[in-house]
């Protein structure tokens, strides 16, 4: 039942947003952590509510506020009368699990959260990845490639929340590094082909370019 009420909110809460941050990337996400937890044999009922409620209300799509997601799920567990002890640990995986919080120290960890956070940072990876980071860049209007705005490899937090770079540098920045942060077996399987995948698509994009190809 309070999964199923889970899915139902989430699907409302999400009506309308951005493609790449909707309910069927919350569904991927879903599915892909249950894979891993059973491979990992992780609290499948945690790791089931944090992927669902991850992204409930994303900081990006509200003015960078970074409280309002785990606020938002906090409550709507507590309204199923979910034990108190689960409610915490998926407010804290929701709150550390972000790629932008790994530039800060890590303050929280658990197996459930490696298990989520692996199942998210795969959905931004391989074919599905670029899928989803040329969608974004499309909604915020930014350039597909510019030569001369080179990736930077050396932001902190804040630059990373507020950059404005072609899509093509945020594959630098972010999606290629992803395949060396993965916690689990399961995900450094997975994150591999689409991690090569990525390395094959830049090649084509460069030669198409250039016009080689």
């Amino acid at each position: 039942m309070e999964i199923t009420a889970t899915i139902n909110f989430v699907k409302q809460e999400l009506a309308g947003a951005e493609a790449g941050h909707n309910w069927f990337h919350v569904e991927r996400v879903y599915k892909t952590a249950l894979h891993i937890a059973h491979e990992e044999t992780a609290d499948v009922f945690v790791v089931q509510l944090a992927a669902l409620l991850h992204d409930i209300a994303d900081s990006k799509f509200n003015n960078g506020n970074e409280d309002i997601g785990p606020a938002k799920a906090t409550q709507f567990l507590r309204s199923l009368n979910i034990n108190e002890t689960v409610v915490v640990h998926v407010q804290q995986i929701i709150k550390n699990m972000s790629f932008k919080n790994s530039f800060d120290k890590q303050t929280f960890t658990s197996k459930e959260m490696q298990v989520v956070q692996d199942a998210d940072r795969l959905d931004a990876m391989g074919a599905i990845g670029i899928a989803r980071a040329f969608n974004y860049g499309g909604f915020k209007n930014r350039d597909l490639y510019n030569p001369a705005i080179a990736p930077n490899l050396n932001q902190n937090k804040e630059e990373y929340k507020n950059s404005s770079a072609p899509t093509i540098n945020h594959f630098y920045e972010k999606l290629l590094l992803l395949k060396n942060t993965m916690h689990t077996q399961t995900g450094k399987k997975l994150a591999e082909e689409r991690h090569q995948f990525m390395l094959v698509y830049l090649a084509q994009f460069y030669a198409e370019w250039e016009g080689k190809k």
